[in-house]
């Protein structure tokens, strides 16, 4: 096997919570799409820390713990490079835990099927244009209305732990870890993100395939991904793919800088 050669590229961004200054290795050659998704989420992840710092000298500590799992009955929603990078890991599983994982999403997409959500849900991944805050709203409100656990928890613990969806990552609760049982009925404290990894990523590839941006809702992931593996083969300079994600970073920290000044001064 022939290593891929990396450039090391020295990183400064300004974020609510302070600025980030890191290096990352980046592949020179050309690479998929999903090489880019452990690069995004690690600079997603730093810019949460600096987020988490500052909520802990206010006093607002994170009450999620290991084996909380209440948010895992929510609707998530993930990048096309996400998905990507989903089925990749669920193929690298052994026999037995591909059956168990694929069985679950079996199951839950009967569920939903049942419901009337299956549906809706797969219109969204192909939507191009955006749905709006309310219709998303109600989607979500459906969706948690049946509790089912997402398919990768398995014993109140998430197997895809280290390759969970950015979604998952950004949502800290500083509430009591109890009102997470209802989320509907218990409007719980989070600590902001600075960093939509998922958006990010989804603009990346809206600008690099020249299709609409997509968000796809867990449940779908498996089905989507089969469906685009022809997608999930085309390759691009890695450099090159890292410099365009950047821009999207930059874009999306600029806008959040925008609309603080515009909440502030209103």
């Amino acid at each position: 096997m022939i290593s891929q050669v990396s450039e090391r590229f020295e990183i400064s961004l300004n974020t609510s919570a302070g600025q980030i200054t890191t290096a990352v290795d980046v592949p020179t050659g050309f690479v998929p799409i999903t090489s880019i998704v452990p690069l995004m989420r690690r600079l997603g992840e730093e810019a949460q820390a600096l987020e988490v710092a500052r909520a802990g000298e206010q006093g607002r500590v994170p009450s999620c713990q290991k084996g909380c799992a209440a948010c895992c009955r929510m609707l998530v929603p993930l990048s096309a490079p996400e998905a990507f990078a989903v089925r990749e890991w669920v193929r690298s599983r052994s026999v037995e835990q591909q059956a168990r994982i694929i069985a679950r999403f079996t199951e839950t997409k009967a569920r939903l099927l049942s419901k009337g959500i299956w549906q809706p849900l797969s219109a969204l991944c192909g939507a191009s244009d955006p749905w709006s805050d309310e219709a998303l709203d109600e989607m979500n409100r459906r969706y948690y209305a049946l509790r089912l656990a997402c398919p990768f928890l398995e014993e109140e613990r998430c197997t895809i732990y280290d390759e969970r969806p950015a979604a998952c990552r950004e949502l800290l609760v500083t509430s009591p870890a109890d009102q997470c049982e209802d989320l509907i009925a218990n409007p719980v404290n989070t600590i902001p993100a600075p960093m939509r990894v998922s958006t990010i990523l989804g603009l990346l590839w809206q600008d690099v395939t020249s299709t609409s941006t997509r968000l796809i809702p867990l449940p779908l992931v498996l089905d989507w991904a089969e469906d685009h593996t022809r997608e999930n083969t085309r390759k691009w300079k890695g450099t090159q793919l890292f410099d365009q994600a950047l821009d999207k970073v930059w874009r999306f920290l600029s806008h959040s800088f925008s609309d603080g000044g515009r909440r502030a001064g209103s």
